[in-house]
């Protein structure tokens, strides 16, 4: 069956569901979107039109948008040709909605959850095989405005013609980036990302006892590696130890037996600490730096030296020319190594996820370009290097060959992407032509 996407219904008007519904009429499309309640649905309005920042660029087309409510308006979404849940993350939650929308629905129409780490599998688990062929998972990034990376996800079930119909909405009408990825665990950006950042707070204790500063730490996780100026510790105060935490426990639960990251679930002892005082980053005026007010009205920052257990001004480091590029990470001294193991770990663990998560290193380097801001995806940095002073290196750290990067010594070649990126390296040792964006 031909699938087309021309209208939208979105229930949740949370954070997410506000952003969706919000692009969608800014797009000029009909939008239907629900609420538990008229107040909710009332203050989805307001997010929408009055939020900091606002989900539609002009006032006027939230007029696009029809409001209403879950208990009374289900049976709209039979008007709509992409019903997208944005409920909150909560499996009995959305399995409870999937059951009462899939009657209501026309057929011909597609269906998905916006959800950052719950399976799809679970949730469409005992489901009618008329939902799970027409379902997906459409993960967007927050805020949905202005974040390019959008996952698309299938389920065992779902048809090639709804990917097809979502990917041309979702890519042709809405701007977004899209990339495919698979049901497992973080699909594909939170997946790599999240190893970074866990990586990063367990192997910065370490660096910070080798006399590495924390403003170090975030000088080199920043411009060095093509990453935003935040670096680690101001990244995680922007996320919040709190949000780190359930990230911690997510992994934990569905992370596969033997993965890399279950190393790193728990938050450090003194970062812990941190979260069990309420100091979890910018939503609480603290975290791992605060701003403080000066009685003449400037302002300065402060870091909080997980070393001295106190408070002090932070100081910008100023990185010299042996460490202020990528080949830091093959640099032979403290910082070299702290990078390494960060950085050169992620890269590794990165190569090894094919074909878990993606089925090819286009998507992967993509979804962390466009959902992380990252300058060069994992694959783009490894061709930097030197494919092969990755391998020496990450043997030389005891790190079997990953995946990948065993595909790439086998086929003989020295890079994942050559002819100035038109042609990847497949897991199957042959390159293809790169997709379009």
């Amino acid at each position: 069956m031909s699938h087309q996407i021309k209208s939208v219904a979105v229930i949740g008007g949370g954070t997410m569901g506000t952003g969706i519904a919000g692009l969608c009429a800014q797009t000029d499309h009909k939008v239907l979107l629900l609420d538990v309640s008229e107040e909710a649905a009332q203050k989805a309005k307001d997010r929408i039109i009055n939020g900091r920042p606002p989900a539609v660029e002009d006032p006027e087309k939230a007029k696009n948008i029809t409001f209403g409510t879950i208990d009374n308006d289900l049976a709209q979404v039979a008007n709509y040709d992409w019903i997208c849940e944005a409920v909150v993350e909560d499996l009995p939650t959305k399995r409870a909605l999937f059951e009462k929308l899939e009657p209501l629905r026309r057929e011909g129409s597609v269906i998905s959850t916006n959800t950052s780490g719950i399976p799809l599998r679970d949730i469409t688990d005992g489901m009618p095989t008329s939902l799970k062929t027409n379902i997906a998972v459409t993960h967007f990034f927050n805020p949905v405005k202005v974040m390019r990376l959008l996952e698309l996800i299938p389920g065992q079930e779902t048809t090639p013609d709804v990917m097809d119909a979502l990917a041309a909405f979702t890519g042709g009408q809405l701007g977004k980036g899209v990339v495919y990825a698979k049901d497992t665990v973080n699909f594909i950006g939170n997946r790599i990302g999240c190893f970074w950042m866990m990586t990063g707070l367990h192997y910065a204790q370490e660096a910070l006892s080798d006399g590495l500063t924390m403003e170090q730490i975030d000088a080199l996780m920043s411009g060095p590696m093509g990453l935003p100026p935040t670096g680690l510790y101001g990244l995680i105060d922007l996320i919040g130890l709190d949000v780190m935490e359930l990230v911690g426990k997510n992994l934990a639960i569905n992370l596969p037996d033997g993965d890399m990251g279950l190393d790193f679930i728990a938050l450090p002892g003194p970062i812990h600490e941190m979260l069990e005082r309420g100091q979890i980053g910018r939503k609480a005026g603290a975290g791992f730096y605060r701003m403080q007010k000066l009685d003449d009205g400037s302002r300065k920052t402060e870091i909080y030296d997980l070393t001295a257990g106190d408070w002090r001004a932070s100081e910008k480091f100023q990185l010299d020319d042996t460490h202020a590029g990528l080949d830091v990470l093959l640099s032979d001294d403290a910082a070299g190594n702290f990078a390494w193991r960060i950085m050169g770990g992620t890269l590794c663990y990165a190569a090894d996820l094919i074909p878990e998560i993606a089925d090819d290193l286009v998507n992967i380097d993509r979804a962390m370009k466009w959902g992380y801001a990252w300058g060069r995806g994992p694959f783009e940095m490894i061709d930097a290097l030197g494919a092969d002073n990755v391998i020496a290196r990450a043997n030389a750290m005891g790190l079997q060959t990953p995946k990948m990067l065993k595909v790439l010594a086998d086929a003989g070649v020295d890079s994942f992407y050559r002819n100035e990126g038109q042609e990847y390296l497949g897991a199957d040792g042959q390159y293809h032509p790169t997709p379009l964006e």
